[in-house]
């Protein structure tokens, strides 16, 4: 009589052994090193971009696994595939910025960063992430446009 038991013995053997031959794809995803979630900013204040498993790259070529920054303000993530818009809303950081100072009145707001390549076509929503910074007062007076102090003086 033939003993069966070796078989699921010899079945967890070659699963384990695929599984570990398998190369798992590195995580990608993008994060706010700067500003926290729920951070109480003081216009003008330092945007930090974070990324993992993909190339900060300029734009123009479209180079696999790489792209470069978008800010959206008040808005959110979009869609896999749709080119980002040039407009006040979408801030392009296609110098393969990794920081920028962003000026916005006081308020709250909805900030969402969005990778994509370098055509400035999305990744998506799993490329993108979201903070909601609340901006208090404008910075002082001394480090303001010379026409708003002129402003300012006249009051």
């Amino acid at each position: 009589m033939k003993s069966y038991a070796i078989y699921p013995a010899l079945a967890a053997v070659f699963l384990l052994a695929s599984c570990s031959a398998m190369k798992s794809a590195p995580d990608k995803s993008v994060f706010f090193v700067e500003p926290k979630d729920g951070a109480i900013v003081s216009s003008p204040f330092k945007v930090v971009f974070g990324v993992k498993g993909m190339a900060v790259e300029p734009a123009g070529d479209i180079k696999a696994d790489s792209g470069h920054h978008h800010l959206l303000i008040n808005l959110a993530a979009m869609p896999a595939g749709e080119a980002i818009p040039v407009d006040t809303t979408h801030l392009h950081f296609g110098k393969a910025q990794t920081d920028a100072e962003v000026t916005l009145p006081p308020g709250q707001y909805k900030l969402t960063m969005q990778f994509a390549n370098g055509a400035h076509v999305s990744y998506g929503p799993a490329m993108a992430a979201t903070i909601r910074p609340y901006s208090t007062a404008v910075a002082p007076l001394s480090s303001r446009s010379k026409d708003l102090m002129l402003v300012n003086i006249l009051r």
